[in-house]
């Protein structure tokens, strides 16, 4: 494992340091953006519309950070994205401090449009390596950063309400996270842009159709989006049924969310690597089956641990998952197709994933908790499905 280490360029590293910085704006946005909706949406069938459009803003802005990436450069479109998160998280904390329904909403949907672009960032690593089977490493040590990103998030409601605790509720957070968000413009500045040895004109370019109906895109794609979406299906009601619904403090609420968030990450220590040794099918199957475990957990009860529970799986079960569709999406394409096939993959993920979170609100105010989790059902069974598919196919046919 540490040879593997060793091995990474320092743009991953980077990468990861970025991220570690940037990315707690998220887990941040799912604990605080749907409590301050609760509190100034005019329904509250509407008080998780923030965080669905963050990620609105995530599908919204794949196509074009592959674009910029593509005639700029990975790092200039990096800016870009960092830039808008950093204006989004600063609307987010005036909107917390006027208490302005409408510009949380703004603010919401440029921090998500800033992370359409650090979605381009695994796609950036893996292509800084000279060694392809370091991808499953590689792509291990940026998820990884998201245990950083997850616990420091939630935890900066709680610090900021610490260092300013006269100021507007939630808006210290904001500020706090604003301040990492300019610490990684300056850290992304030693990144270097991926040189590719090979031609990327070599050999006839396939059209986008050809390539989308290839059963090598559309395991990889399938494997990540079912994931996310259920995902976020889930954690986007989490706190509001816990604390809303239920009774449960919102230092539980933070507690389940932080869980899940570093359940999410960390176990790349391992399963990089596990994709490197052993293969992506496993891993997919046994995402698939964490996922119907989280079902099974959560319909059980109501009380935290069985929140706290449904949530850590659910994130193990996301990490297997979209690590394997990652890893496994450059076997879809040429080098000279990556920008347009990365585009449309990140696209089906986060668009699937921005319905996810619209629905997750209305029906939990509709219909409760015990249903939204029963609609996950089809989503669970479909993923173990697919894996199953990819696992005795063999990946040579899947190709």
């Amino acid at each position: 494992m540490f040879a593997t280490l060793k091995q990474l360029p320092k743009n991953v590293w980077i990468l990861a340091a970025t991220l570690a910085l940037v990315q707690g704006s998220m887990p941040l946005m799912v604990l605080v953006s749907g409590l301050l909706g609760a509190e100034l949406a005019p329904s509250k069938s509407l008080a998780t519309l923030p965080i669905t459009l963050a990620v609105v803003g995530i599908a919204c802005t794949t196509v074009p950070a592959a674009l910029l990436a593509k005639k700029f450069g990975r790092k200039w479109a990096a800016y870009v994205g960092l830039l808008m998160s950093l204006l989004g998280i600063v609307a987010c904390g005036l909107a917390a401090a006027a208490q302005n329904y409408s510009l949380l909403l703004v603010g919401s949907a440029l921090t998500g449009g800033g992370g359409g672009f650090y979605q381009q960032f695994r796609f950036a690593a893996m292509e800084s390596l000279s060694d392809m089977s370091n991808a499953g490493p590689a792509l291990s040590v940026l998820m990884l950063s998201g245990i950083v990103a997850g616990v420091l998030g939630p935890e900066l409601s709680t610090i900021g309400a610490m260092l300013l605790p006269h100021w507007p509720h939630y808006a210290p957070a904001f500020l706090l996270m604003a301040l990492l968000g300019l610490l990684a413009l300056v850290v992304l500045a030693a990144f270097e842009n991926p040189v590719f040895k090979e031609q990327e004109a070599s050999g006839e370019a396939r059209s986008l159709g050809q390539i989308i109906k290839g059963k090598a895109f559309l395991i990889a794609m399938l494997a990540a989006l079912l994931g996310y979406s259920m995902m976020v299906f889930l954690m986007t009601s989490t706190p509001i049924s816990m604390h809303v619904h239920h009774g449960h403090s919102l230092s539980d609420a933070k507690w389940v969310i932080q869980s899940h968030v570093v359940a999410m990450y960390l176990p790349s220590l391992f399963s990089g690597f596990l994709i490197k040794r052993i293969g992506p099918a496993p891993l997919m199957i046994s995402g698939s089956i964490l996922y119907l475990l989280v079902i099974a957990v959560a319909l059980s009860g109501e009380q935290v641990l069985h929140y706290w529970w449904s949530l850590v799986l659910l994130g193990v079960g996301w990490n297997f998952l979209f690590l394997c569709g990652t890893t496994l999406l450059p076997a879809a394409y040429k080098p000279s197709e990556r920008f347009k096939v990365q585009a449309v993959n990140d696209f089906s993920i986060f668009s699937s994933q921005a319905l996810a979170s619209l629905l997750a609100g209305w029906i939990l105010f509709q219909f409760g908790w015990q249903v939204q989790l029963l609609m996950c059902l089809p989503v669970a069974l479909a993923a173990l499905v697919i894996s199953l598919l990819y696992g005795y196919g063999g990946s040579k046919r899947n190709q």
